[in-house]
């Protein structure tokens, strides 16, 4: 059998399931659709998925200040996407700063949590392929996106081993496309892969491929969602 894009996207898919990720098509997802998870192609999150994570990870925060956090995380954008995703890293990192009064009127300060770094299967996981963004007038559909608690964390673009002028570098090239076109996708990222089936690069979105620590060659997709993080994000077992 040829090795082509499809059969490296299908291949990774397995994976995440194997993992015990969810695994969902984008297009069943999309707006309009019975199982959609979005109102318009401009949402870059997973709203009804980061509510009930929120929810869930926060039972003894008020729900309007739940609700605040959840407004605060979709407004994180500024005009700059590096420092938008900085800003985001502090919150997914840290919580979200919130106050809120307690019943004795006094005023509380508190830390909504996004995801719970102690325990990787109290959150919610899930892949999905060709998840169309539409922004401005530029529409495009990276190949998969990996949700945690539904905000897209992880983007991963694929390309054909078989075809000598689709390299890990034009997927290299395909990420910079994005990150001009539909930014607000990568206001939330924490890491972006190429692959084509036989070797991989992961890096932030400031990474350098032309800088040896800013890229990891020959890596597993598979171990790169799978084990903790330096920040302890870890595919449930």
């Amino acid at each position: 059998m040829s090795l082509n894009e499809s059969i490296v996207e299908d291949a990774a898919l397995e994976w995440f399931g194997e993992l015990g990720y969810a695994v969902g098509h984008g297009p069943h997802l999309a707006p309009g659709e019975p199982a959609a998870e979005r109102d318009s192609f401009g949402e870059v999150g997973l709203v009804g998925r980061l509510r009930e994570a929120i929810r869930r990870l926060n039972p003894a925060i008020p729900e309007e200040a739940r609700e605040e956090a959840l407004r605060k995380v979709l407004r994180v954008g500024t005009p700059a996407l590096v420092q938008t995703n900085r800003a985001f890293h502090r919150l997914l990192r840290d919580g979200v700063p919130m106050e809120y009064p307690r019943p004795d009127g006094s005023i509380a300060g508190d830390h909504v949590r996004l995801v719970n770094f102690d325990d990787p299967a109290a959150n919610d996981w899930l892949a999905v392929n060709q998840f169309t963004v539409i922004e401005g007038q530029h529409n495009r559909q990276p190949d998969i996106v990996v949700f945690v608690n539904g905000l897209p964390l992880g983007l991963i673009e694929l390309k054909n081993a078989a075809d000598e002028d689709a390299t890990i570098w034009s997927a290299y090239a395909q990420l910079q496309t994005y990150k001009a076109e539909i930014p607000t996708l990568l206001h939330y990222n924490a890491a972006l892969v190429v692959s084509d089936g036989l070797q991989a690069r992961t890096g932030s979105v400031t990474a350098n491929p032309h800088d040896p620590k800013g890229s990891v060659p020959h890596i597993d997709t598979v171990s790169l969602f799978g084990q903790a993080s330096a920040h302890g994000t870890q595919a449930p077992n």
